[in-house]
């Protein structure tokens, strides 16, 4: 007995003890790790959301090179080597090169090293000149869409902001508000809007390129960017206008959407259109996070770490769960093959909006990307705007 006690005492413990400490450490090791590696995961995704950079410029990265221009009846098609896959998308885009801009149709031959694409309007490039093929209008109004436009500062809380005003006829202006880290361009809506007679401020908001920054310089995702707005409707009434149309894209439609949830001038608006709006920051953290394969404590943890960063929370940013008290007629764009705003977002905003008796008009485009609507069916695209707009805004004119 007395040596199966020496056998399993103090000697016979130590390789016990030992094996502990080692499961000890290392399970240590591992939580840390996995806490660590949650957090940095956490603190990315905030920075994503909230920290400003501005990707495009007057410059694009041309990429594609021109191979061949075809002349096809008393048209052109341009042949564009080293397609990547922005110049392979179905539908009408821009093609764009030293300055020069040129609207180009839908795809007519796709192979593996090069696309064919009719030029619709503008020039031809030269064979041999790198272009980029886009969907954001790089120009001005007049560059791009040949309409007379003139820059306008508009004075915010944080100083003057620069927009674009496209003149017209009418007492209802229609104030343009582009998406997260965006810049003001030519909207695809302009034109439109010019036919109706309603003239457009295109405006820029804090942290934009050329606006003035935020107190923290970060993006508040509508929770503040709303009172920009609220300056370029007070801008606009000072020049003559009686109401005003809220375009919001993408970021923009969450501002557009917080202008009426807070502004006490939410009463002027007569109608929105909101195009791939992020309708509820909740689901498009998640939705970005399931994207890049982040873990939901993570994404939990990121909005936590947004709070905490800009005082902003996100779950108050959902106007499926907190619609506004003023309800304009809204037209509602979204495309099925988003990557950014989930369709499931725009598919509960609907019937939600309907129960608060918020008279939300919705058109599902097949196959188009983030505020790409446009791009996949123009015809479609313009009529349902001019079509709503002859409903809801242009009998306000006419009265």
């Amino acid at each position: 007995m007395a040596e199966v006690i020496q056998e399993n005492g103090p000697e016979g413990g130590k390789p016990r003890r030992r094996r502990r400490r080692i499961i000890i450490v290392t399970v240590s090791v591992l939580l840390v790790a996995m806490i660590g590696g949650t957090f940095g995961s956490a603190w990315w995704g905030s920075d994503f959301g909230i920290k400003p950079d501005h990707p495009f410029s007057t410059h694009p990265d041309h990429s594609n090179v021109v191979l061949e221009v075809k002349r096809v009846g008393s048209g052109e098609n341009v042949v564009i080597g080293s397609p990547n896959a922005y110049t392979r998308r179905r539908g009408t885009y821009r093609m764009v090169w030293d300055g020069v801009e040129a609207k180009i149709g839908d795809v007519v031959a796709d192979s593996a090293g090069s696309v064919e694409r009719p030029i619709l309007s503008g020039p031809a490039p030269s064979v041999g000149t790198t272009v980029d093929v886009t969907g954001v209008m790089i120009s001005d109004p007049k560059s791009s869409l040949g309409l007379d436009y003139s820059e306008v500062s508009v004075r915010t809380e944080l100083g003057p902001a620069p927009a674009w005003y496209v003149p017209a006829s009418g007492s209802t202006w229609v104030i343009a508000v582009h998406g997260l880290n965006g810049r003001r361009n030519a909207l695809v809506a302009i034109p439109i809007f010019h036919r109706l007679g309603l003239p457009v401020l295109a405006i820029t908001y804090r942290n934009d390129e050329g606006a003035p920054p935020s107190a923290d310089g970060l993006i508040h995702s509508g929770e503040s960017e709303y009172r920009d707005v609220e300056s370029a409707v007070r801008y606009a009434q000072s020049m003559g206008a009686k109401r005003v149309v809220l375009y919001g894209e993408s970021m923009g439609g969450m501002i557009v959407g917080q202008f009426l949830v807070r502004s006490p001038l939410a009463g002027v608006v007569t109608a929105t259109l909101l195009d791939s709006p992020l309708l509820s920051m909740p689901m498009v953290a998640a939705f970005a996070g399931g994207q890049y394969g982040v873990p939901a404590p993570a994404i939990w943890l990121s909005n936590q770490i947004t709070y905490w960063r800009t005082g902003v929370d996100l779950d108050q940013l959902d106007l499926i769960t907190h619609p506004p008290a003023t309800k304009p007629p809204t037209l509602l764009f979204a495309g099925t093959a988003d990557t950014q705003a989930p369709l499931a977002m725009d598919r509960a905003f609907v019937p939600a909006a309907k129960k608060t008796h918020w008279p939300v008009e919705y058109a599902e485009f097949p196959g188009a990307e983030h505020v790409e609507s446009w791009n996949s069916d123009p015809a479609r695209y313009e009529k349902a705007v001019t079509d709503f707009f002859i409903r809801t805004v242009v009998p306000a004119e006419r009265g």
